[in-house]
């Protein structure tokens, strides 16, 4: 059967002020009257019903995850001791789904990516079922066609193209590229047999598992160390030891950039990571001065800015352009465009002089 893994672990320190220590991106809603982590799960539809959904998230987001997603079993929101890198992640999951369900396929995807529509993503994850299920040693991503040469995402090299079903086009990966610098993603670009990496997979619990054991086998023991613990009163102190010990790695080096047997499907569906404050202009429609508004905004000479406050806080600005605005009860971001990435640098300023309440 086909089972959800959902990774809700994340910090997004790129929206601060709004995302928080215990209010991560992924439990906010950016995208619409849904949470973001609540969209992720209503999109699998009838395709993943709640108990076989997963959710692996920071130990501490576990009580405010369990009152965002109150249809999902207890034990199926598991808190990580501490952040090891996709790679524990998603092999904790894969140990946990494989006892359940011994020929257990996984669909593992972020919790905090825009997705379009519906019914375009679960067409997807069935193909990429069914591509499983024809050859279970395959391991199966999604790869993004890009409309401009990001240097933000990994990229994935498509070769030749294989059956899938209706009109799903699919093919053999023949390689993994790391962020490009602007000339390389242009290249990319231009050659059309570029995909952006979604960070979507689909596998089977038990070759996931092999692959790591394979490629990194003293993460491999300590995932099997916690998936022998399990059901017994030994897990908990077992999960805290043997995953803590754990070197922290992604799936993509520890898996993906060795594996013989990569299939990528153009994914059906509209995709956006919003991995920052500007991308809110990609959801929102701007004003007659570009200027993207979420929330109670009065502008004066005001163009091309980010205003974003909560509902009973009027931003006004005058004779300002490329602005990030963010008000949040209390704390208030100002910043350029250019220097969004920057925000990183406050929640790290903000941690060194113990400012733990704006965190």
């Amino acid at each position: 059967m086909l089972h959800a893994i959902i990774m809700a672990g994340g910090s997004g320190t790129r929206f601060w002020p709004a995302s928080r220590r215990l209010r991560p991106k992924q439990l906010l809603a950016l995208a619409g009257d849904q949470t973001m982590l609540q969209g992720t799960l209503s999109r699998l539809g009838d395709v993943v019903p709640s108990q076989r959904q997963m959710i692996l998230t920071n130990r501490d987001l576990v009580s405010a995850v369990s009152e965002q997603v109150p249809s999902l079993p207890p034990e199926n929101i598991v808190g990580e001791p501490c952040k090891r890198d996709t790679a524990p992640c998603i092999g904790l999951a894969a140990a946990i789904v494989q006892q359940r369900d011994p020929e257990a396929i996984m669909a593992v995807m972020p919790s905090d990516h825009v997705i379009q529509s519906d019914e375009q993503f679960q067409t997807g994850l069935l193909a990429a079922e069914e591509l499983v299920k024809a050859d279970p040693s395959r391991i199966v991503t999604f790869g993004i066609r890009p409309n401009y040469p990001a240097e933000s995402f990994g990229y994935i090299q498509r070769g030749g193209s294989i059956a899938a079903s209706g009109s799903i086009a699919a093919f053999n990966v023949e390689s993994f590229r790391e962020k490009p610098d602007r000339k390389t993603a242009q290249e990319y670009l231009d050659s059309g047999t570029y995909y952006w990496n979604s960070g979507i997979f689909v596998w089977k619990a038990s070759t996931i598992l092999e692959a790591l054991k394979s490629n990194v086998p003293e993460m491999y023991d300590h995932l099997a160390s916690i998936a022998e613990s399990l059901g017994t009163d030994l897990y908990p102190q077992v999960l805290e030891e043997r995953f803590t010990a754990i070197e922290g790695k992604s799936i993509d080096y520890a898996v993906m950039e060795g594996y013989p047997n990569v299939v990528t499907i153009e994914a059906p569906f509209h995709w956006d990571d919003l991995g920052s404050w500007q991308s809110l202009s990609r959801l929102h429609a701007p004003d007659e001065n570009q200027n993207t508004v979420v929330g109670s905004h009065l502008g004066i000479d005001s163009q091309g800015c980010i205003i974003v406050s909560e509902s009973d806080h009027t931003i006004a600005t005058i004779d300002v352009e490329d602005l990030i605005v963010v008000q949040t009860r209390d704390a208030t971001l100002v910043a350029p465009k250019h220097a969004e990435e920057r925000v990183r640098e406050i929640v790290k300023k903000l941690g060194d002089q113990k400012l733990t309440d704006l965190l």
